[in-house]
């Protein structure tokens, strides 16, 4: 090699302090004259900053999130001879096909060919839950050539087969029985529902079979092929997948991780006794016990609850933090905590199970909490303590693929791992484990990989309960807000001065919006009550598009709804609300 040179930013006309979106190489990377280096973007414009001469990074001056201006150093780069010119593309090669351990960068891979796999893909998608099949379908839209990995026979992972939809779907019955049971009171009565566990069970069935099925249609229809069996890499450009008729080879040139996230076990319950359930048995509904335990008192515990609820169990809830719903401002959760405290048998607050007895009359547990009685006995333990990242289920060592101690793949803004030419989405790469979340990062990683400059930078993404009542928010919590020390305006609305929740014969709701006090532009919102989940979407584009209080107030919501609470929240800050008084100014 020849002499060290400082790569820097060249004239790149009227611009100062530019954001570097993109780092493009890495250290040990060889790269020809023109290579593009990095991408930068500002508010005009993206440009890619190209290699003056052909060599190898020596080492890099700049990362993702940089602000840099002309003369500002990118790279040290150890120019290449005409001698060295000769001798490139001579690497040996290992037996397995990839380049060997010693002569591979670190973040980069060498091209795979058709040649070394049983089959080869342009993008392998390992995983087929709401983020890998969005991201199999986009790139496929894009013109790439795609493999899509599932272990299961259906499309859809979790969130649709035993997560999301077949739990909303049960929800919906739930809310159906409580709002006929809450009629008696305005005069209607309907009578004990008559519960056909068969034909209810078969329902939710039929509600996800529909959609399973139609994504195996766009599958087909996009020329995605499907491979079933269980992945994990060989190498950073090679995938062995385990199906039931034996193991494949898949090479690729990109691939995206979208494996997801498996239930976190906690220890002292015999998770082999049948009566132990997670929240796919309690999809599965073999059966309404009398008495139900829920271990765990965050979303999906409570969803669960809620459903068991309705269709007759009696319910306790142990919850291990001080409060329900934990990462929820505590003004939110507490309209739901007096609903269902007047429904469930208990709910016990900075409580720990310490062990489960399985005997023949029921599973016996064990306490240790400040309320909670030192022993009880349940029909069914339900466990919903929390997922746990997938990223130690891949082979990620074989791919040289970084995962940390919790088993999170970490990824930039781009969703590019440490690994150049592997992508990873979803629950695997971090908090919060949501299926729109990954959804909107798989379509970034199918575009970056089409040469697109996409990156995922969501300013919120929001969080729904579907309890009854729900609860929803986005961006900050108002707890953040205080320990970040962000002054904000809070304008609070009670849904008890609403019409529309009147009629309903709800009126425990509650919306809330925090503004900036500075700018007055949106921070945060929350709302509790019914079909909350559907409201919060007005505030995450509200924060989207920098609205203030005005800017919220002034947009004429139909009456009477419930979406109008939002602009009444807004009104109570800007001080124009006429349904209430309107808060005194400080």
């Amino acid at each position: 090699m020849g002499k060290n040179i400082q790569v820097k930013i060249p004239d790149i006309g009227d611009f100062e302090g530019v954001e570097v979106i993109e780092v493009l190489v890495a250290p040990g990377d060889e790269v020809a004259a023109e290579t593009s280096l990095i991408t930068l973007e500002s508010d005009k414009a993206s440009m890619e900053i190209p290699s003056p001469q052909a060599g190898r990074v020596a080492s890099m001056d700049v990362k993702v999130g940089d602000k840099v201006s002309e003369g500002d150093a990118i790279l040290t780069l150890e120019a290449t001879s005409d001698e060295d010119k000769d001798k490139q593309g001579d690497k040996t090669r290992d037996e397995d096909g990839g380049a060997s351990s010693k002569e591979k960068p670190t973040g980069g891979s060498k091209p795979a060919t058709a040649g070394d796999g049983d089959i080869h893909a342009e993008v392998l998608v390992l995983g087929a839950g709401p983020g890998g099949y969005t991201a199999a379908f986009r790139a496929a839209d894009l013109g790439k050539q795609v493999v899509l990995v599932e272990r299961y026979p259906d499309l859809g992972g979790v969130c649709l087969n035993v997560g999301c939809i077949p739990s909303k779907a049960l929800l919906h019955t739930a809310g159906i029985i409580d709002a006929a049971a809450a009629m008696a009171s305005h005069g209607v009565s309907f009578g004990q529902p008559q519960i056909d566990l068969d034909r209810l069970r078969g329902w939710k069935d039929k509600v996800v079979g529909k959609l399973t099925g139609g994504l195996a249609q766009l599958a087909k229809q996009r020329k995605v092929k499907v491979v079933q069996g269980m992945g994990r890499f060989d190498s950073a450009n090679r995938l062995k997948v385990a199906g039931e008729d034996g193991e494949r080879t898949i090479s690729f040139d990109h691939a995206i991780v979208a494996v997801g996230s498996r239930v976190v076990q906690i220890p002292g319950i015999p998770y082999d006794d049948p009566r132990v359930i997670d929240s796919t048995g309690a999809l599965e509904l073999a059966d309404i016990p009398d008495s139900l335990l829920v271990i765990g008192g965050g979303i999906i515990g409570l969803e669960m609850a809620t459903v068991y609820a309705a269709l007759g169990s009696r319910i306790t809830v142990v919850e291990l933090t001080k409060g329900l719903m934990p990462g929820c401002d505590r003004d939110l959760v507490r309209p739901l905590q007096k609903v269902i405290g007047k429904r469930y048998e208990g709910i016990y607050t900075d409580t720990r199970v310490t062990g489960v007895e399985a005997q023949k009359k029921g599973l016996k547990v064990h306490f240790e909490g400040p309320k909670a009685p030192a022993t009880a006995t349940f029909d069914r333990v339900l466990v919903a303590a929390g997922r746990r990242p997938n990223g130690d289920r891949v082979g990620a060592e074989q791919a040289h693929l970084y995962v940390d101690e919790r088993g999170f793949i970490k990824v930039d803004r781009q969703m590019r791992t440490n690994v150049s030419n592997i992508f990873a989405i979803g629950d695997v790469v971090g908090q919060p484990m949501l299926a729109h979340k990954a959804t909107h990062e798989a379509k970034v990683a199918a575009e970056v990989i089409a040469g697109h400059r996409a990156v995922f930078d969501a300013r919120a993404v929001p969080s729904v309960a579907y309890t009854d009542p729900e609860v929803a928010w986005m961006g900050p919590t108002e707890e953040e807000l205080k320990a970040e020390g962000i002054e904000y305006d809070k304008g609070v609305f009670p849904w008890a001065a609403s019409g529309r929740s009147l009629g309903m014969g709800r009126d425990e709701g509650v919306t809330k919006i925090m503004f900036d006090k500075e700018s007055g532009r949106i921070l945060g919102a929350g709302m509790v009550g019914p079909h909350a989940g559907d409201l919060v979407a007005e505030a995450v584009l509200a924060l989207e598009m920098g609205a203030d209080a005005q800017d919220i107030g002034l947009t004429v919501h139909p009456h009477p709804t419930l979406s109008e609470t939002f602009a009444f929240a807004a009104e109570m800050v800007d001080g124009s609300i006429t349904d209430l008084l309107p808060p005194k100014k400080r």
